[in-house]
């Protein structure tokens, strides 16, 4: 499996892109979107598999990180470059893969107490330079893989937090709700690793939800593209508008709701709902995300009873029922998720 930051609908406007001057991004689209798998392996493919475990763990204390370079061609690994411990390369992308990587493992246990993406310490491994111009980066159910990008819409992927945070939280789900990569709880899947990349870079940088930016992707696109990212989970369908990526297409609501086949059932576009009501609670309620907002959700998609394939209706129940266990019932916490959830137009039946 593969769960990969860029969705398909941009890759296949960029890829459509004949005449612009883009030649080489249009090229390395096309081979970008080329390898995404078709709507039917991805449904076979729905139930996620652990990934077997080394014979080395990290513990509770620090991560275990191993960044490999692929050296512009698709095999994996790599070549191993630095391992922990290890000091700076000098490589850009082996450098930011490596503190990254480390950033990610620092959020998850200073904010939740979770070593390591499963919880019991597992090693983080990546892999750098993949591909030729390869504009993605994906988790594959044991390793983070980057792209260097084709260098005129997408530079290198490393350069992202969010990210990278996101990518390593389709680990964390793996091991945990195994939300199923189709349809709404598909778009769960996306949208919590969009909530665990957008709580890595704040962790990191020390924000409060109301000084966050709420972007996923920020610095991916180059100069050329009038955009900030590929997604704002404050305000989706703003994220970026470019005469050659068109608008971003993400709804806000479930008035825009985006009834497709495309994209396993539109697991990248329907996200910007979900997120959005995580937004809007982190944000009333102030304060590092994390401490309100960020542990509801990581209590609803890592304790156990959220059906893998739970619809939005069912996320947002749990989401209370959680903020009551956790903060109170009747309490501000409880009442700002409810209530970013009826923004986003999902009702609440705690009973479901």
């Amino acid at each position: 499996m593969r769960r990969h930051i860029v969705p398909p609908y941009l890759l296949a406007r960029l890829a459509r892109a004949d005449d612009t001057g883009l030649d080489r991004a249009v090229v390395a689209a096309r081979r970008a979107l080329a390898e995404l798998p078709p709507l039917h392996e991805e449904r076979r493919r729905s139930t996620l598999v652990a990934p077997p475990r080394g014979q080395e763990t990290a513990t509770a204390a620090g991560p275990r990180r191993t960044i490999a370079d692929a050296r512009g061609t698709e095999r994996l690994p790599g070549t191993v470059v630095r391992r922990e411990g290890d000091p700076a390369t000098g490589d850009v992308a082996v450098d930011e893969a490596y503190e990254g990587l480390g950033a990610t493992h620092a959020f998850l246990l200073d904010a939740f107490g979770r070593a390591s993406i499963d919880g019991e310490g597992l090693p983080l491994d990546a892999t750098v330079h993949y591909g030729d111009d390869y504009d993605n980066a994906f988790w594959d159910g044991s390793r983070m893989v980057f792209g260097d990008g084709d260098g005129e819409v997408f530079g290198r992927f490393t350069a992202s937090l969010s990210v990278i945070g996101h990518e390593l939280a389709h680990g964390v789900t793996q091991f945990t709700s195994g939300l199923v990569y189709q349809g709404q709880a598909g778009a769960l899947n996306e949208s919590f690793s969009d909530v665990i990349g957008a709580m890595v870079e704040q962790h990191a940088l020390g924000q409060t939800s109301s000084e966050a930016s709420w972007l996923i992707g920020e610095g991916l696109f180059t100069p050329a593209v009038e955009g900030r990212a590929l997604r704002s989970m404050l305000a989706p369908g703003t994220a970026y508008d470019d005469d050659v990526l068109g608008r971003d297409p993400q709804p806000a609501d479930m008035a825009h709701y985006v009834e497709t086949a495309d994209d396993n059932g539109g697991v990248h576009l329907n996200s910007g709902i979900p997120n959005r009501a995580f937004a809007l609670a982190a944000v009333e309620l102030g304060g590092p995300s994390w401490e309100t907002a960020g542990a509801v959700w990581y209590d609803t998609a890592t304790r156990g009873g959220l059906p893998a394939t739970a619809g939005f209706d069912d996320f947002a129940a749990a989401t209370v029922r959680a903020a009551a266990a956790r903060f109170g019932s009747g309490s501000a916490v409880e009442r700002a998720v409810r209530g970013s959830w009826e923004k986003v137009g999902v009702g609440v039946d705690e009973r479901s």
